[in-house]
């Protein structure tokens, strides 16, 4: 099992934690990890985006000009993609770009990431995050303590104050352990995680 420094608040080490290796320890799998960044990405896309084919643009009813005789070349309709105004040929139309990914394939790629950040020595275990009040300069000490820059903070539960405290620092986000995905643990730097989170995410991800 890989033993990892806990630390306090005030970025001094108070224990060690053991991670289970079935979580934090496998061999990453980069391709589930790439399938599951691009499921996240695709879901996210709205697909609203519309463009009027040659059938939908108003006008060009009439014939422009007669077929032979005039020099110029034959055109049937002012609203041909060739002219200005006219409609688009391959007109993109609202489409739906989310697909789905099988439980053992995410699951997989969450542990992927989970033991590369691992393996890089870039998480950092607390043993509790907790702030009296809303206070984004108490929330930047905290960080500051355990040096660390664009984190993702993963705690056990909603704690409001944190999460309220933490929105407004740039590179910094948080999210619970049934939130968190393949693409924040990817994007962040640092892996900033509650041992009340650890025990959680290895009762739900084992």
């Amino acid at each position: 099992m890989a033993n990892v420094a806990v630390m306090n608040m005030n970025g001094e080490q108070v224990g060690n934690i053991d991670l289970n290796d079935a979580i934090f320890g496998i061999e990453a799998n980069e391709h589930v990890m790439h399938l599951a960044v691009v499921q996240y990405l695709a879901n996210q896309r709205q697909g609203t985006q519309s463009t009027k084919t040659r059938a939908e643009v108003r006008g060009g009813g009439r014939k422009p000009w007669r077929q032979k005789g005039t020099g110029r070349a034959r055109q049937g309709s002012i609203r041909s993609p060739q002219w200005v105004g006219g409609g688009v040929v391959f007109a993109p139309k609202p489409r739906d770009y989310s697909f789905k990914l099988n439980k053992k394939v995410k699951r997989l790629a969450l542990q992927s990431a989970l033991s590369t950040k691992v393996a890089e020595g870039k998480i950092i275990v607390l043993d509790e995050l907790n702030l009296t009040e809303v206070k984004t300069k108490e929330m930047a000490k905290v960080l500051s303590n355990i040096n660390c820059e664009k984190a993702l903070i993963v705690m056990d539960g909603t704690n409001k104050n944190v999460m309220l405290s933490a929105r407004n620092i740039p590179d910094v986000k948080t999210a619970c352990v049934s939130t968190i995905n393949v693409y924040d643990l990817l994007k962040y730097n640092t892996l900033v995680v509650t041992k009340e989170a650890v025990a959680k995410i290895e009762e739900v991800y084992a």
